[in-house]
């Protein structure tokens, strides 16, 4: 399991006074800035995050050491991290993202499916990502107890009961 967990991302400017605009990918949004200072996934930048408004998709906000249009801009697309231990723990039927990535697949009679490659969610719930063995295409399984009953951290896997059909080629 990761020690950073990524919260979210600028997507830009917001002003000419070196504003931000951030995408908060915490369960409550306004949470993020709680969890300062955010850094940038390798460590190399570390920001204070002040809240100063919500705008649409996010909020704007101010963050330390960025004072100019330009320097915000430059940071359009870095994603921000908090180490875990800052974020809150969670009730045994939630998981970070980040410890779902990775984990080996099975089905119920114990046949790899595949490995997790991300987690998504376009708006209704999430899906993971399953890379199938020795192929190049993924398979897109819904996150809900019906289909994945099982999901083992410490053992690294998950066990999935996917609908008939969806891992055929």
């Amino acid at each position: 399991m990761s020690d950073l967990i990524c919260v979210g991302a600028i997507a830009g400017a917001f002003g000419v006074q070196g504003e931000v605009r951030i995408k908060s990918f915490t369960a409550d949004p306004e949470a993020i800035a709680d969890y300062a200072p955010l850094t940038s996934e390798d460590g190399s930048r570390s920001f204070d995050v002040q809240l100063t408004r919500a705008i649409a998709q996010g909020f704007a906000a101010r963050l330390s050491g960025v004072r100019s249009k330009e320097e915000a801009d430059a940071l359009k697309g870095l994603r921000l991290f908090a180490p875990r231990d800052r974020l809150p723990a969670l009730p045994d039927d939630e998981f970070y993202h980040a410890d779902l990535i990775g984990l080996a697949v099975f089905d119920t009679g114990g046949k790899q499916l595949g490995t997790v490659k991300a987690v998504l969610n376009h708006g209704a719930s999430d899906l993971l990502e399953v890379q199938v063995p020795g192929a190049s295409a993924t398979v897109l399984v819904p996150f809900t107890l019906a289909v994945v009953p099982t999901v083992d951290l410490a053992s690294g896997r998950i066990v999935a009961d996917p609908p008939d059909g969806l891992f055929e080629a």
